[in-house]
């Protein structure tokens, strides 16, 4: 295992970085390309949440070919896709192209996530889920945390060869993508079964493990895609994602902005901007381990959603007091970070190997279009109607009580239903 996790997880992790910061860089670049393109904060939360469309509506499709075709063709073809698409954001004159790029940068990307957490799944044994998956996601604050530095570092290339900041940020935050794309043809191994760099020993026991572990019964069993659909633990479970999805996402498209507000400069915004993700990197990946060694996914995924229901309350009460705001944004993030490794073990354990492709996609797509294609868009009317950040960020204080509810009484549910399916004598 400890070859394994060296072989794919640190590679992965660069990717999935390279994914996160190409889709939130747009709050960066907002900071000077909202004036040239004459955008208002709607038209540009429009523009962000553009994205989270269709990322919805491609993101069951691509996951379900990547099963077909094998994940080193094919999240190698989605990376490739996307850095060039990033890169020629950069060319954008006015908010419709701004609209049709963001839209063809979500089909562009659309699957990663999902089939990098389904990749893993072929490799991992339960026993090791919750913290991998932990490690894995630290690169979404990582993104924002080395993301933040950076972007705004790129914008201080403003003039240089007749390019605006804006737009060198795009290009050399989008190309070295389509290189990292051509990497995974070499680093990435579809199945244990054919990976070289495992001894025929190491290759037997994993494969034996893996095909044991997916022989156990599933809360959620074979089922067609409509049955899936209408499956109250999927949608449960989508729902409960998306509280977590809309304030990762939320915050990665506004707190730049919000954190501006209080009269700092683009490169103090970004350096305030990277405190609460340095926060939750190390705490999401120590909340990971303890729910591994607990082996307890029900508790780990609702307290997380309850820190950030806390931390949403606590910054409509902050003022305009900028160590709160970030203190109370700290809170919010840990919990949607550390909420991740649990949460995504948990659902793998629901989830048959014959629904797993289409589970994930179908949580993380609907998580993302309420999260992020519906929330960010709120904030964004909100704020032009009221001139308040926080009055938008409140019903996410809601949205995350009432999810942290519904993943304690589906848990109940799912471990007596897997108890009663244990009964039944083949």
């Amino acid at each position: 295992m400890r070859r394994v996790i060296l072989r794919l997880v640190p590679f992965l992790m660069v990717c999935y970085f390279f994914a996160l910061l190409d889709r939130v860089n747009v709050g960066f670049a907002a900071l000077q390309m909202n004036k040239d393109l004459g955008l208002t904060p709607s038209m540009f939360g429009f523009a962000a949440s553009l994205f989270f469309v269709s990322y919805f509506l491609v993101e069951v499709p691509s996951n379900l070919a990547l099963q077909k075709v094998g994940a080193r063709r094919w999240i190698a073809r989605i990376m490739i896709s996307w850095g060039l698409i990033t890169a020629c954001m950069a060319f954008v004159v006015g908010p419709y192209s701004l609209y049709a790029m963001r839209f063809l940068l979500g089909a562009a990307e659309a699957g990663f996530f999902p089939g990098a957490i389904l990749y893993l799944t072929y490799w991992l044994p339960s026993p090791y889920r919750a913290r991998i998956l932990a490690i894995f996601t630290i690169s979404i604050p990582l993104a924002t945390f080395l993301g933040s530095p950076l972007s705004v570092g790129l914008l201080e290339l403003d003039g240089a060869l007749g390019l605006r900041g804006w737009q060198w940020l795009f290009i050399l935050e989008g190309l070295p993508t389509v290189l990292l794309g051509l990497a995974c043809l070499f680093m990435l191994t579809d199945k244990p079964a054919q990976a070289s760099w495992l001894t025929p020993e190491q290759r037997d026991w994993l494969n034996g493990r893996m095909e044991a572990e997916a022989a156990t019964r599933k809360p959620i069993g074979h089922l067609s895609l409509w049955q899936l659909a209408t499956n109250k633990y999927f949608l449960i479970m989508a729902l409960v994602c998306s509280s977590a999805s809309a304030t990762g996402s939320v915050l990665s498209v506004w707190q730049p902005q919000l954190l501006k507000s209080f009269g700092l400069t683009n490169l103090q915004t970004g350096f305030v901007n990277s405190i609460p993700y340095g926060v939750a990197i190390v705490l999401m990946v120590l909340w990971g381990r303890h729910s591994d060694k607990t082996a307890e996914r029900r508790w780990h995924t609702a307290i997380p959603l309850l820190l950030a229901a806390a931390g949403f309350t606590g910054l409509g009460l902050s003022g305009a007091a900028i160590v709160p705001t970030v203190v109370m944004v700290s809170c919010c993030l840990v919990g949607a970070y550390a909420f991740k490794g649990p949460f995504w073990a948990l659902s793998a354990s629901w989830l048959s190997s014959s629904t797993l492709a289409a589970g994930l996609a179908g949580i993380n797509a609907i998580a993302n279009l309420i999260g992020g294609g519906l929330m960010v868009n709120v904030v964004g009317v909100t704020k032009e109607w009221t001139g308040s950040f926080v009055l938008g960020m409140l019903p996410l204080a809601l949205l995350c009580a009432v999810a942290s509810v519904f993943v304690l009484m589906l848990g109940r549910g799912a471990t007596r239903s897997a108890a009663d399916m244990a009964t039944v004598k083949p």
